[in-house]
């Protein structure tokens, strides 16, 4: 390197650690607000809701008190499933939306 050369502001190894701690606390924030989003998927016409967070943790689950009283067991599990698989899938999405702006900061050498 020629005497006297600076690199350009922000680049180098302490640039790179305030990208990355900058990129690291918006992360945290996004997982943040994540947790407190929620998608909700249904089965059945309806008969069956699931409610899962951005960060995927189930929050509720519902089922039609008389699907219920229908006693078909199989079928509630299979609604249940379907409704649970479909709110994952969303709340999946959900967060692939939030934090892929996010790899777009990622530092590169």
């Amino acid at each position: 390197m020629a005497k006297g050369y600076k690199a350009p502001k922000g680049t180098g190894p302490a640039g790179m650690m305030q990208q990355l701690q900058k990129l690291q606390e918006q992360l945290q924030q996004v997982q943040e607000q994540l947790a407190q989003e929620t998608v909700t998927a249904t089965a059945g016409g309806g008969v069956v809701r699931v409610t899962l967070t951005g960060d995927q943790r189930c929050k509720s689950v519902e089922i039609d008190p008389q699907l219920i009283q229908e006693g078909d067991v199989e079928m509630i599990q299979d609604l249940v499933l379907t409704a649970f698989n479909l709110a994952l899938e969303r709340s999946r999405e959900l967060a692939a939306e939030r934090l892929g702006p996010l790899a777009g900061g990622l530092p590169y050498s």
